[in-house]
């Protein structure tokens, strides 16, 4: 058995290169298609080719996540949990060749493709045989068995020793103290109460992505994205809002920090933000410009021990109670300069619980700010902040006087860890709706037996469990390339795909549990409605899939 699993594993990885090929053909063809006279891409004859552009990067993603996929299980041939393993694989590698010949067959011409090269790649016998063997009602019916016979966590990925530890404690934490307090803090628009902020302090929750001798986690000599990764997965299980965000702005904030604050700068905040003493939120978006950061009008102006701040911000979360805002602001007038005039403040202020905030300083200026009402995600607070003559020192400008027209670059550094932290706060959301959905499934009757036995029930419940088991396998593969310094693109990639996937898992838990599912007392209901914010934060789908995936891989294609 186990050397013939290991031929279905290598039937997928085949497939696999096939994929790639039409992919790398795909990019190939589009970097011809978008060169300016200069030789360099042209933004405008990019936008001529957004669809395909769009399409290919959700095909780049999926990919990658299939090989995460592959590797796992071509590691535990002789494991007893390999059975899983390579079930999951083969099925979620057929799913997705599926999935890239719906997306490129109806305009492969565009793509710069033929009917002949998609005949020797995509339409193989071999590959044909592989989907068809593989979609096959009964082999997704046997792994929905095996799934309502296991517990939810089946299939968690390997940890050393500490990030095992670390993932039961803060599972633990998730549940006892997190999902008791999370529908009364969505239901009633709640602020994140002592009860979660106090023991996450004194847990050392803030001080994950800051060095050990700045007061945090991390080790002095590298990365440690993958305590990071399981921390926030666990977190954002006990609720999206109300604990798995809570370290995102302080890892945005000290990666900023780290890469272009000086020294005085670091010592000063670092430990007081390691330590939960200081909270933090970013202050980027603006009214007219989301994703457009170099388009950004916020206006600072130079005065006398520092600067003064005029204009306005949006969507900026947990604002009310941090005493920082990381802030983007202009501080060359000259326009034409883009990113290049834009420049990083330490904005500080006073901390407040309520939905407005007002802070007026001794010498005139001020601040003030009201929460946005949303659908979900509740528990931070979003909020339109707007700067009156609010004053900044030059102390607080970071990177001081060589960080001037620097911002931009501190932004980029900053959200690469937001990115793979939003994957992971899209896995921990999965893992509470698939928890809930075999939950219901395993105990809600209908027609004399559990939902869960029905062969369309079992058949949602293996894509669920495939999909989360990819995800997840893909950001911890992200996570480790992170920690070895590499992997910026893939942790856009895998933003992409984990956000997508998490709106998809958790409307299907909502379905399983029928009209239950649209209860607000049922909290697939919340899971659904909070997965739908993380395909617009920390880079807009659209953005991050033309912007930034898409314009890369055809910039890097070979000729």
């Amino acid at each position: 058995m186990s050397q013939q699993n290991n031929v279905r594993i290598q039937q997928a990885t085949q497939a696999m290169d096939a994929v790639q090929s039409i992919l790398n053909r795909a990019f190939s063809y589009l970097k011809q298609q978008t060169k300016g006279p200069d030789g360099r891409l042209s933004a405008t004859r990019l936008d001529d080719y957004q669809l395909v552009s769009y399409d290919l990067a959700f095909c780049a993603a999926e990919v990658r996540a299939a090989r995460s996929m592959l590797q796992v299980a071509e590691g535990r041939l002789n494991d007893e949990h390999f059975p899983f393993e390579e079930r999951t694989a083969v099925l979620f590698c057929a799913e997705i060749i599926e999935n890239i010949r719906a997306r490129i067959q109806p305009r492969y011409r565009e793509y710069g493709l033929t009917r002949e090269l998609l005949a020797e790649t995509l339409e193989t016998q071999s590959v044909l045989e592989f989907c068809e063997s593989e979609l096959s009602t009964l082999r997704y019916v046997e792994l929905g068995g095996m799934v309502l016979s296991q517990t939810a966590h089946y299939g968690e990925p390997e940890l050393d020793e500490d990030k095992a530890i670390m993932r039961e404690t803060f599972r633990d934490f998730a549940t006892e103290i997190v999902q008791p307090l999370s529908e009364s803090i969505h239901r009633e628009d709640l602020i994140v109460p002592d009860e979660i902020l106090q023991p996450l302090t004194e847990m050392g929750c803030f001080g994950l992505s800051i060095p050990e001798q700045y007061g945090g986690l991390q080790p002095d000599t590298r990365e440690d994205n993958m305590g990071m990764i399981v921390v926030t997965e666990e977190l954002s299980r006990g609720s999206l809002a109300a604990a798995g965000s809570l370290i995102t702005r302080p890892e945005i904030l000290s990666r900023a920090l780290l890469a272009g604050g000086t020294e005085d700068q670091k010592k000063s905040w670092l430990p007081k933000l390691a330590s939960g003493e200081t909270l933090c939120a970013v202050a980027i978006t603006e009214p007219d410009y989301g994703s457009d950061v170099a388009g950004m009008k916020l206006r600072a102006e130079k005065v006398e021990g520092g600067w003064i701040l005029n204009g306005a911000k949006t969507w900026c979360t947990f604002a009310g109670k941090a005493s920082v805002l990381l802030t983007l602001a202009r501080t060359n007038p000259d326009r034409t300069l883009g990113h290049k005039g834009l420049s990083m403040f330490l904005v500080e202020k006073p901390g407040s619980d309520g939905h407005e905030f007002q802070h007026q300083q001794n010498r005139g200026g001020m601040i003030t700010g009201k929460a946005i009402t949303t659908i979900g995600y509740r528990g931070m607070h979003s909020y339109d902040v707007f700067f009156d003559q609010y004053f900044v020192p030059d102390c607080n400008l970071l990177g001081e006087e060589a960080g001037l027209g620097k911002g931009f670059y501190y932004t980029m550094a900053g959200f690469a860890g937001g990115r793979i932290q939003t994957a992971a706060r899209a896995n921990g959301v999965m893992k509470a709706a698939l928890e809930q959905a075999l939950r219901y499934a395993r105990e809600r009757k209908v027609f004399g037996a559990p939902i869960g036995e029905y062969q369309l029930s079992m058949v949602k419940l293996a894509r669920m469990v495939t999909l989360l088991r990819a995800s997840r396998l893909f950001t911890y593969a992200v996570g480790g390339l992170m920690d070895r310094g590499e992997g910026q693109m893939e942790a856009s990639l895998v933003k992409l795909f984990a956000c997508k996937t998490s709106e998809w898992l958790c409307r299907e838990a909502m379905q399983i549990h029928g009209g239950m599912g649209y209860a607000e007392e049922s909290a697939v209901s919340r899971y659904w409605i909070d997965s739908r914010v993380l395909s617009i934060f920390e880079g807009a789908e659209e953005t991050l899939a033309l912007k930034v995936i898409a314009r890369s891989l055809i910039e890097n294609a070979r000729e």
